[in-house]
């Protein structure tokens, strides 16, 4: 069955802006005071076989297991001998700028992505050899996605523009005041969020190498490497954040002989608040009460040879009372806090609900990005049962008695 072409081009607007406001968010703060870096890197992958058309199905009837990807990456860091180094580690926020690769152009195209990144310090092994972590996310361009009649092999991607998730490990080497040498290993995810169908998503992990250039890095700041400033005392406390979201989503449908994508979109809103306790600086932790309408649960078949005997699709499909698509769920949550960015996971289940499809066990995969006056955006991904894709959260929040002491610009 064809997908829709208007539900890609909204699928596809949505990404667009999304990601237009995560660039947004991070120009806001590209400012004096810290050290400003250009970097390039080179990264080779194995695919991992997770469908048909990487194994082998696919018009050059190969397994697709090489991928290759260069980058050019801006960032600005903190500057050593201030606290805020010493709390968050080195940390350094940018925008990148990726070129894909999959050994398959005319089924999967080349992909070129933009995204935001932040990395920081794990441990430093020498004064001048540190192991960091980094993760990226953004969006991915010029697919060449399913399509019914043009490209029925590749059923692991099912629209042009597509989100892209990174996080890895590297060694970062400083070689002199301006040069950095950078050697790791990052996982990489491409997926459009169960926005559209096919979503199997495709995955790689990446050898990557790379040079970073720093504009404005002295041998003062290099000495400064070795000598840790001791930050003010953290105000335990605490907060509240209260996060309001929206989305959309396709929903697969049990049929006999399988699973078929109800024909639409269905809307999906929910709010989450969640007191948290702030540990310190870079980690708090908590509880959170999460609501949720999801116009797609327990939506069923009620007799889908109608449709092959020329009938309407949608009269194949039935939406049940209102009191079966609402839940509202406990979920532990946790959060890694960094200057700008706050990455949190959650683990819950529903315990008012409607049954069917919302009687499960749900994680939560969040991003936060600190904006003016204790608000911040909201960008997560909701899974069922650690595999199941549900649908994506874009929303945002207020944090309330919010004591954190600011220690960067």
């Amino acid at each position: 069955m064809p997908p829709s072409m208007s539900s890609r081009r909204r699928t596809e607007r949505g990404i667009i802006l999304l990601m237009t406001a995560l660039f947004l968010s991070v120009g806001i703060y590209a400012q004096n005071g810290y050290i400003h870096r250009l970097g390039i890197e080179g990264r080779p992958g194995y695919i991992f076989p997770t469908n048909s058309f990487l194994r082998g199905e696919n018009i050059m009837r190969q397994r697709l297991s090489s991928a290759y990807s260069a980058h050019l990456k801006y960032s600005f860091q903190l500057r050593p001998g201030t606290a805020a180094e010493c709390v968050y580690g080195g940390s350094y926020q940018g925008i990148g700028l990726g070129y894909f690769d999959f050994g398959n152009h005319s089924e999967t195209g080349t992909p070129v992505a933009l995204y935001v990144f932040q990395g920081a310090r794990i441990a430093r092994l020498t004064p001048r050899l540190s192991l960091n972590y980094e993760w990226g996310f953004g969006a991915s361009f010029g697919w060449k996605p399913y399509d019914y009649f043009a490209n029925p092999n590749n059923t692991v991607i099912g629209t042009k523009v597509n989100a892209y998730l990174n996080a890895g490990v590297h060694l970062n080497w400083i070689l002199s005041p301006q040069f950095d040498l950078n050697i790791g290993a990052t996982a990489v995810h491409f997926s459009n969020g169960n926005t559209q169908y096919p979503n199997t998503g495709l995955n790689t992990v990446d050898f990557k190498i790379g040079v970073v250039y720093n504009f404005n890095r002295n041998i003062e700041d290099m000495i400064w490497q070795s000598q840790p400033v001791p930050a003010p005392v953290f105000p335990r406390h605490v907060s509240y954040d209260l996060t309001l979201f929206g989305s959309w989503r396709r929903k697969a449908i049990d049929v006999a002989g399988g699973q078929v994508p109800a024909p639409g979109r269905y809307a999906v809103a929910g709010f989450c608040f969640a007191p948290m306790y702030n540990f310190g600086y870079k980690f708090r932790a908590g509880v959170s009460l999460d609501g949720v309408y999801d116009a797609s649960a327990n939506v069923y078949a009620k007799d889908y040879i109608t449709p092959l005997d020329g009938g309407n699709e949608e009269d194949a499909f039935g939406t049940p009372p209102l009191r079966k698509q609402l839940s509202l769920g406990v979920s532990a949550r946790g959060e890694w806090v960094m200057p700008y960015f706050t990455v949190g996971i959650g683990f819950g289940g529903n315990i008012l609900h409607g049954g069917g499809d919302l009687q499960s066990f749900y994680q939560i995969l969040a991003l936060k990005i600190d904006m003016p006056h204790d608000t911040f955006l909201h960008i997560g991904y909701n899974l069922k049962d650690f595999h199941e894709p549900n649908y994506l959260m874009l929303g945002v929040g207020y944090r309330f008695n919010n004591k954190r002491s600011r220690l960067y610009r």
